[in-house]
C-alpha cells in the first residue's frame, strides 16, 4: 500500500508541475498572470484530479498484478501436481518401480529408439507358502523389499517393473549379453541375503528364479518377453532360485 501511496504523490506532483508549466507559457501570451485564486487554482486542480484517479489507477494495477501472480503460481503448482499424478499413475503402489502398462511402453519406446539390452523375467519363488504361513503383510513386504532392491540395483537408463503379483521385469539398457547375466546373478544373490522377518521373529527365506534374454537392436517387446517367461520356466523347472539364459 505505501507503493500506491508513493506512486500516486509522484503523479500529484508532477501534475502540479506540468500545470504550473503549461500555466507561466500560456497565461502571459493572452495577457494574464499566474498569480491570486489562478496560481492556486493551477495547484489545486491536478492536485484534486490526480490524487483519486492516481490512487484508483495505481490500486487496481496492484489487484491486477497480484491476480496474475495468484494465478501463475496456481498454473505452476497444477504443472507439479499433475506431474506428480502422471508420475504416480505409472508406478506400482507397493513397490514403487512401473507398473505392468508403464514398463511395457518404455519398453516398446527402447525397441523403437534401436537400443539394445538384456531383458530379465523374474518370479519370487514359492511366494504363495510366504503368504500361506506369514500372513499377506509379510508377502507385501517382501514385494517391497523386492521392488527397493531391484531399483538400487539398476542404472538410470535401465527399466524395472511389476507384472503383476510376485513377477517382475528388468530391462538393462544397452547391456550385453555378459553383464545381463552378471546382473542376474547379482539380482539372484541380493535376494537371497534379504534380512526379513515374520511378526513372531522367523526368518523368511526368499529366492527368485530368472529368465534371461538378450535383445538386439529394434527388437520386438512380445517376442522378448515371450522368449525371456521361457527361460524363467526352464529356471522354475530346473529347480528354482536360478538364472536361465
Amino acid at each position: 500500500m505505501q507503493g500506491i501511496f508513493g506512486k500516486t504523490l509522484a503523479v500529484a506532483v508532477l501534475s502540479v508541475l506540468a500545470s504550473l508549466a503549461i500555466s507561466f507559457a500560456f497565461v502571459p501570451m493572452l495577457g494574464g498572470r499566474v498569480a491570486g485564486a489562478g496560481l492556486v487554482m493551477t495547484i489545486a486542480c491536478p492536485v484534486a484530479i490526480s490524487i483519486p484517479a492516481s490512487l484508483l489507477h495505481f490500486w487496481q494495477a496492484e489487484r491486477l498484478r497480484a491476480a496474475n501472480a495468484a494465478l501463475a503460481q496456481a498454473r505452476d503448482d497444477l504443472a507439479v501436481a499433475y506431474d506428480r499424478l502422471q508420475q504416480q499413475a505409472r508406478r506400482d503402489a507397493l513397490t514403487g518401480v512401473l507398473n505392468r502398462a508403464a514398463f511395457l511402453a518404455d519398453l516398446d519406446a527402447q525397441s523403437r529408439a534401436g537400443v539394445h539390452g538384456g531383458l530379465l523375467f523374474l518370479d519370487v519363488d514359492h511366494f504363495k507358502s510366504v503368504n500361506d504361513r506369514f500372513g499377506h503383510a509379510a508377502g507385501d513386504q517382501a514385494l517391497g523389499h523386492v521392488g527397493a532392491l531391484l531399483s538400487a540395483l539398476s542404472g538410470e537408463n535401465d527399466l524395472v517393473g511389476r507384472l503383476g503379483g510376485e513377477e517382475f521385469a528388468v530391462f538393462l539398457h544397452q547391456a550385453s549379453p555378459e553383464r545381463m547375466l552378471d546382473h542376474s546373478q547379482a539380482i539372484r544373490e541380493a535376494i537371497e541375503a534379504i534380512d526379513l522377518a515374520s511378526p513372531a521373529g522367523t526368518r523368511i527365506a526368499l529366492g527368485i528364479s530368472i529368465g534371461a534374454f538378450h535383445c538386439a537392436p529394434r527388437f520386438d517387446p512380445a517376442e522378448a518377453l515371450a522368449a525371456s517367461d521361457r527361460n524363467l520356466y526352464r529356471a522354475k523347472s530346473g529347480g528354482r532360485n536360478m538364472v536361465v539364459a
